[in-house]
């Protein structure tokens, strides 16, 4: 056991013997040891345990909880997936033991459902994620419910969408601030925390690397509460970047370290998505409230991507930038909003990142020379850059342990994987992961040197679905059920109010389709909230801006309906004049009329047709036949929604007469049909692939 420590108590006769046990190791208090009372603490033990087998690791990792393992893991890349598969196999073969797991974000590779998903996706998820992925099967369990009654795993932020028809996810789904967190975990007692580890290039230290996020936070707040330090294991994975600084800690901070003789597989890596025309047209809005020389925030997926697609082209091709806004939204470019708030010309100063997540986006604006503005933890030195004084010594200092981004964990692409491993020590020393206190906090710490380094910070979030009065709803529906969780969304949105000259900028898409029938996402009300209305701010969707901070109710609801879908707007007034909230003589003004998704895709069209806009704008992870086939299925999904509309894409196949695409057949398996079933999914294929060309 390492760092046994043995409590020792001194007696009249001048000897002290031991009284506290550990593990399966103790003392008899009768059996006294001669003590000349130059310390308090005795600490026997072998340093960190190295093993090299998982066998050997659970064991180890039984005898020493008893058989009764309440266990805390990192959200996201963070965990051992293959030491969390051995702890689960163990404690699922011997019902006399127990597991308990805390942790967030469990991420499993999607599956197919249908023969033609398989078809496209199982050899895309083969190349993707590998065929040796070690998916986790305590999240496979969840995902039907199978956990068995041993088994508890409670998590406080899910994989979007894909739980909400799990009981037992949704049961024990603990619903928590990021920065709350540790705290919560503290209390359960926890016994064991896992961790993915890098192991320092030539060095021995080990670095957090992905995920020091929680780690920290957890252990001090054990701490404070008095409850035993929990057994540390950490599992070293060949793949994780290095990183440095905050993330890094000597190998003796562990109390064991699992180094496996047998390759690390590939990292879990988010596929990218393709970005729409009304993710665009957010993107873009979002873009000129960004103001150089501030601080950015943003979250993970298209909009973000689009949002920083948007930024590298006002910085990269200022006249094209400016021709998309102003035929996307005329006046935009010259509004009060912007002008007071955000910018429109090329970045000088740069922008500093600070973001729970660091992602694709912030790669590409680094690489962009837009993300390079850096702060450090000296106030003297913040204190002199924002009054412009900076002396030729400070100059040299930030440049050499300042920080262009800070981030809590990671996680992306491929490429931002190895964008990590292959950049400069100089330059990765730019980036400092570190805790969530620190990232999503602006209490407890050193505020006013945080408040200095933060300044004119816009924090860039999405959400589902907005109601007229400025609430938002990002992480759960109206019946209770979790989509997400909260994450850091409420402590951005409440920064943001806290800085000064900060702003929220919650964005989302005006409508979504459900059972092949459109919906609005501005609502006049939902049953459930993440961000209450007393801190509305910024609500960008494809059809505008509605600045809210501040504004009366009245206010606040022209602004929401102002970029609702135009369908929807009649019925929004109506409610609002029933409830009071609006005068009873208000028309909507003619321009609202024309938010519609086709008046969108005309104003973006030339900009699509010229690859100003492209369909992955930060990286692809598709080949291009698997485009051309994304478009044919996706075609076939849409148009197979209902039995007539199968009906009549079968017959549309069956008279068609469209060229055999050869390389997509061959992709999907299609290229020499057998059975009658293959034979008409050929044809559907084929087919689609003509009418999407």
């Amino acid at each position: 056991y390492p760092k046994l420590s043995i409590t020792l108590m001194k007696t009249t006769e001048g000897f002290t013997y031991a009284t506290k046990s550990c593990g399966q190791i103790s003392h008899d208090p009768g059996n006294a040891l001669r003590y000349d009372g130059s310390t308090e603490a005795l600490e026997i033990g072998v340093g960190t345990l190295n093993v090299n087998t998982l066998d050997q690791a659970v064991k180890i990792l039984l005898e020493r909880t008893g058989n009764k393992i309440v266990l805390a893991a990192p959200l996201g890349l963070g965990k051992p997936h293959r030491l969390l598969n051995a702890i689960y196999e163990a404690v699922e073969k011997n019902k006399s033991s127990s597991l308990a797991i805390y942790t967030a974000l469990s991420l499993t590779p999607p599956k197919a459902g249908s023969d033609l998903e398989k078809r496209f996706l199982q050899p895309f998820l083969d190349r993707h994620f590998g065929t040796d992925f070690p998916t986790l099967h305590y999240a496979n369990a969840q995902r039907r419910s199978a956990l068995p009654d041993n088994i508890l795993v409670q998590e406080f932020y899910m994989q979007s969408g894909g739980l909400l028809n799990s009981s037992q996810a949704q049961r024990h789904y603990n619903s928590l601030n990021y920065t709350h967190v540790a705290a919560a975990v503290a209390e359960k007692n926890i016994n064991c925390l896992v961790q993915k580890v890098a192991r320092e290039p030539g060095g021995n230290r080990l670095s957090l690397s992905c995920n020091p996020d929680l780690t920290f936070d957890l252990l001090d707040e054990i701490k404070r509460l008095g409850k035993p330090r929990p057994f540390l294991m950490a599992e070293i994975d060949s793949q994780l970047p290095w990183i440095g600084g905050t993330a890094a800690v000597d190998e003796d901070y562990f109390d064991m370290v699992i180094d496996l003789a047998q390759p690390a597989p590939k990292l879990f890596a988010l596929p990218r998505q393709a970005v729409t025309d009304p993710e665009y047209a957010i993107g873009f809005r979002a873009s000129a409230l960004i103001k150089d020389g501030g601080t950015l925030q943003i979250g993970i997926g298209s909009l973000s991507d689009a949002l920083c697609h948007a930024l590298i082209l006002r910085h990269a091709r200022n006249a094209d930038y400016k021709d998309i806004l102003n035929q996307l939204a005329p006046g935009y470019l010259e509004s009060d909003l912007v002008k007071n708030h955000g910018g429109t010309e090329p970045f000088s100063i740069g922008l500093y990142g600070a973001s729970e997540m660091v992602n694709d986006g912030f790669m590409s604006l680094h690489k962009a020379g837009i993300l390079k503005r850096r702060v450090i933890d000296d106030i003297e030195i913040m204190l002199r850059e924002h009054d412009n004084n900076l002396t030729a010594d400070d100059k040299l200092h930030l440049q050499k342990d300042g920080h262009w981004l800070n981030g809590g964990f990671y996680l992306g692409s491929h490429d931002l994987y190895q964008w990590l491993r292959d950049m400069p020590d100089t330059e990765k020393n730019g980036i400092g992961m570190t805790r969530i206190s620190h990232i999503n906090e602006l209490y407890g710490g050193n505020e006013s040197l945080e408040r200095l380094q933060r300044r004119d910070a816009r924090f860039c979030n999405t959400c589902m679905m907005t109601t007229v009065l400025g609430a938002a709803v990002s992480d759960a529906l109206e019946d209770g059920r979790v989509v997400s969780g909260v994450g850091g969304q409420y402590n951005f949105v409440a920064m943001a109010h806290t800085l000064r000259d900060s702003r929220s900028i919650l964005m989302f898409r005006g409508t979504r389709e459900q059972a092949h029938t459109v919906h609005s996402n501005v609502l006049w009300n939902y049953g459930h909230t993440t961000i209450p209305r007393h801190l509305r701010d910024i609500s960008i969707n494809e059809y505008g801006v509605a600045d809210l901070r501040g504004a009366d109710d009245e206010t606040c609801i022209k602004a929401m309906l102002s970029i609702c879908d135009a369908h929807f707007i009649p019925q929004l007034i109506d409610k609002a004049k029933r409830e009071l909230k609006l005068d009873s003589h208000f028309n909507a003004p003619t321009s609202w009329a024309f938010n519609r998704p086709e008046q969108l895709s005309l104003a973006l069209k030339p900009f699509r047709e010229n690859n100003l806009l492209p369909d992955y704008p930060l990286g692809c992870d598709f080949m291009p036949v698997e485009l051309r086939l994304i478009k044919a299925l996706g075609f076939l999904k849409s148009g197979t929604g209902t039995s007539l509309g199968k009906i009549k894409l079968i017959i549309l196949a069956l008279l068609s007469s469209a060229e055999k695409d050869s390389e997509a057949m061959a992709r999907m398996g299609l290229k020499e049909p057998n059975t009658l079933k293959e034979k008409l999914t050929a044809r559907l294929v084929r087919y689609a692939l003509s009418a999407t060309k």
